[in-house]
């Protein structure tokens, strides 16, 4: 069935686009690689790269002529691979290192931003090749610059995997010091998941999952600029027709990202997936999750009534895109990472903000902890529990959550962590620094809840 939309609709866009930053995050490519598996890393990584050419080589074309058609911004486009442990079960860990060098050179020769699926999903325990590319993930993301990886570690189903969740805390400072040249870059390419989604388009966390067909076209759509200038012309209104305001805005949203994708899937001959509803802020000025709350009455992001004012928007904008598109998945709700959003970083300069209440905050919104930069010397005991906290929220919650720290390197509280592009910058955050050694080293695993038994 044709997609329409109507002129209005589109100047309405013209307009958003114009003045509040408007932009399609990201067109993300889903490519099934289970069938690339061979008996040695050479000849596996040649089939993927082969297959990402084939499926992909025109993806960065048709993205820069639908921007160009419909004067939409399409900032990033990106790969994501089925999770390259279930593909590369056999191989040991230089093998696989073999493997995550070929989909980088896939990556750079189709001319996309990122590729996920460096991933593996460990949940209720390891196979051989989980453990294998457990361990190649910091020298991966060490010597690549496109490949993105992620660990999912819980789920509400199964609980938590606390052997995995100990390992990550290693896995996350090695990577760290293997590109303390740069600040611990490695990192912003790694995530930790509770309940990952398999059609997710946004990095560092997208893999093509199981259930996926053999491609797909998922959008990951912003918007923080939109919404933002639509609370702000509001600024004695009551909360609830305040959020009719922001669901008719992320409607309108949504629906821009539904065109875009309907487009790309029919000039690339594959079939549709999802729109990612996600608020994904950038470092620009303006384009804050983080100016949207301080709009809504906070003086400062971070203060008490943060974590309300948050879940008013996150439920908000689910309810207007779910109106706009048939297929909404992925993460869809507000992203809170602090390097990538400028209000954030201005609060926790302030001393507003810090990782507590943005562990808080986790609670109702879309994902975790996010590009969060931490003393370089903080122990892998530390970041562990850190993790198992937010899996924690995610299992409890029913809800996707996510770690993605920063032990930078080097650097002590105060200090900054410097990546540029998306990724911004960020000031180094103090953590609690009791030891939760004892707790994370009994090891096993943390049941599942009791809500998990509904079937």
């Amino acid at each position: 069935m044709p997609f329409h939309i109507s002129k209005d609709e589109i100047m309405e866009t013209v307009r958003m686009v114009q003045s509040e930053n408007l932009d399609i995050r990201t067109i993300t490519m889903g490519i099934n690689i289970q069938d690339c598996r061979h008996r040695d890393g050479k000849a596996t990584g040649k089939c993927i790269y082969d297959k990402i050419v084939k499926y992909a080589g025109n993806l960065v074309k048709t993205g820069d002529e639908i921007e160009k058609e419909y004067g939409i911004p399409i900032i990033n486009k990106r790969i994501s691979v089925t999770p390259v442990a279930n593909v590369a079960d056999g191989l040991n860990r230089d093998e696989i290192c073999i493997i995550g060098q070929y989909m980088d050179d896939a990556a750079r020769a189709v001319e996309v931003n990122f590729i996920g699926g460096f991933s593996a999903l460990v949940h209720k325990g390891f196979t051989y090749g989980d453990q294998e590319l457990i361990a190649a993930i910091p020298q991966v993301l060490s010597n690549t610059e496109r490949v993105c990886s992620s660990v999912n570690v819980a789920t509400t189903k199964s609980g938590i995997n606390m052997d995995a969740v100990c390992l990550m805390g290693s896995i996350i400072k090695q990577t760290a010091q293997l590109t303390a040249d740069r600040d611990g870059i490695g990192c912003a390419k790694l995530v930790v998941f509770c309940n990952a989604a398999e059609d997710n388009p946004f990095m560092a966390g997208a893999f093509h999952g199981i259930g996926e067909p053999e491609s797909t076209i998922n959008i990951g759509v912003s918007g923080p600029g939109v919404v933002l200038n639509a609370v702000r012309k509001y600024p004695e209104m009551d909360l609830g027709e305040l959020a009719n305001v922001i669901k008719k805005t992320a409607f309108k949203v949504t629906r821009t990202g539904e065109l875009v994708g309907r487009v790309a899937s029919q000039r690339l001959g594959v079939p549709f997936g999802i729109v990612d509803l996600s608020l994904a802020p950038t470092p620009a000025i303006g384009d804050s999750v983080a100016d949207i709350l301080q709009s809504m009455g906070l003086e400062r992001v971070g203060a008490h009534g943060s974590t309300a004012a948050l879940a008013m928007l996150n439920d908000a904008v689910k309810k207007g895109g779910a109106m706009a598109s048939s297929y909404v998945g992925g993460l869809s709700g507000a992203f809170i990472p602090v390097s990538e959003d400028a209000g954030m970083i201005e609060a926790v300069v302030a001393g507003a903000l810090n990782i507590d209440k943005l562990e808080a905050m986790t609670c109702v919104c879309s994902v975790g902890l996010d590009m969060i930069a931490i003393p370089g010397d903080t122990s892998t005991d530390i970041i562990s529990g850190i993790i198992a906290d937010e899996a924690a929220i995610g299992m409890i919650n029913r809800k996707t959550t996510a770690v993605r720290l920063i032990p930078a390197p080097g650097k002590s509280i105060g200090d900054w962590v410097e990546f540029g592009g998306l990724l911004g910058r960020a000031p180094v955050m103090k953590v609690n620094e009791h030891s939760p050694t004892g707790f994370i080293n009994r090891r096993g695993r943390i049941p599942a809840p009791i809500h998990s038994l509904n079937n």
